[in-house]
């Protein structure tokens, strides 16, 4: 692969991963502090994001298979992005927030599964094999982790320097900027036009709903995303009435991207090689279980900080070799189409669900203004457990 080409795809990759990680680890935070959210409104703010993930894929992942080159889709949403972003630095009202929330998801995930389409279109025309292309393409994801782990510790050291971090908001503005570097940065991606063959991409992708392991893969998927609000809206809070100070939780997280971007590089391709794609996702489902776990013992407070790599491992092991599979099912002219879907499916759902599940269970558990951490995080770890299982019994791959 040409240096120009695998600097084009891993620009794209890691400023897609930083603009997500600059904000959604730690704006539950400004919301159940600052802004003394409930844990229900917390929940409808983060829900906007997976709610625009249940469609918006599924238009882009239209509009590239057939008619928009992916990078101008990719541009345009992205600039809009980060207009929206700056609005909800403005916002302490929670209707307000809401629907300009909304309206930045609605750009934003427009373009998750647009990035992954373009790598491996790209991938697809250098490399003959699907095991060349799939050892490729972790070399650009590693990419992913990184962004979101510098991002975070960026985030950390601006708010040691300037004392931002009890206010919050400065995860907002550090969205919109990347978000505006990320648009502009699109206009110069490899040329992707649409592949134009067939008349309904999207139709003919979701046909793969009728092969059992892809849709026994899909509804655990699902499942496991809605269990990552748990993990998103309980950590930053969670640490911070455990004692971890607000500045550090961003560095403290970011942790999980470190581990994720060295098991990319080193572990997943060798893991798939070793034990097949099956108990390469069992074991990364395992690692959120077993995260939950230390969350629920609590003690040593250090614990809480030294599980967060599980984290990191889980989504190495489960969500990027979840799209590798998915993409080794899809043909060239429905690539798009069924990454978008996979996206809808458990980004969008999944984690809409998850979202107003987490919600409601964190309020359920939260007494005299007080979460009741161990509580709650005994329902991820149960739900965790089950899928695991399912995994184990149900998938033949």
């Amino acid at each position: 692969m040409e240096f120009k080409l695998y600097f084009a795809l891993s620009f794209a990759m890691f400023m897609e991963y930083a603009i997500w990680g600059a904000w959604m680890p730690v704006l539950a935070a400004r919301l159940l502090g600052p802004l003394k959210m409930t844990g229900k409104q917390t929940g409808w703010i983060y829900a906007t994001f997976p709610i625009a993930c249940i469609f918006m894929p599924l238009v882009s992942g239209q509009l590239a298979d057939k008619y928009v080159n992916t990078e101008l889709i990719l541009a345009i949403a992205h600039l809009l992005g980060a207009v929206f972003m700056y609005l909800a630095v403005r916002q302490t009202k929670f209707k307000n927030l809401l629907v300009v929330m909304f309206l930045y998801s609605l750009c934003y995930c427009a373009t998750l599964p647009l990035v992954n389409s373009l790598m491996f279109h790209h991938l697809g025309k250098v490399y003959e094999t699907e095991d060349a292309v799939n050892a490729a393409s972790a070399n650009i994801f590693i990419w992913a982790p990184i962004g979101w782990a510098l991002i975070a510790w960026s985030l950390t050291g601006w708010r040691w320097k300037f004392k931002t971090g009890e206010k919050g908001s400065d995860c907002l503005y550090l969205a919109a900027v990347l978000s505006a570097i990320m648009g502009v940065g699109c206009f110069l991606l490899p040329d992707t036009p649409p592949a134009g063959a067939g008349t309904t991409p999207i139709f003919d992708a979701m046909q793969m709903f009728g092969q059992g392991n892809f849709l026994i893969f899909v509804i655990v998927s699902m499942v496991f995303f809605g269990l990552m609000q748990f993990y998103f809206l309980g950590t930053a809070p969670f640490m911070q009435d455990r004692g971890i100070p607000a500045k550090n939780v961003p560095a403290s997280m970011g942790i999980a991207q470190a581990v994720q971007a060295i098991a990319t590089a080193v572990l997943m391709a060798r893991l798939m090689d070793s034990i097949g794609i099956k108990w390469t996702l069992v074991v990364g489902g395992s690692c959120w279980f077993v995260l939950y776990i230390a969350y629920i013992l609590q003690q040593p407070r250090w614990i809480i900080i030294a599980c967060q790599p599980l984290h990191g491992l889980a989504y190495v092991l489960f969500v990027i070799v979840g799209q590798i599979f998915a993409n080794g099912l899809a043909s060239d002219e429905i690539r798009g189409s069924v990454q978008s879907l996979l996206f809808a499916a458990t980004t969008g759902v999944g984690l809409f669900a998850g979202t107003q599940f987490a919600g409601v269970v964190m309020d359920k558990f939260r007494k005299e203004g007080k979460f009741q951490w161990r509580s709650i995080f005994y329902v991820p770890c149960a739900i965790a457990l089950v899928g695991v299982l399912v995994f184990v019994f149900f998938l033949k791959a």
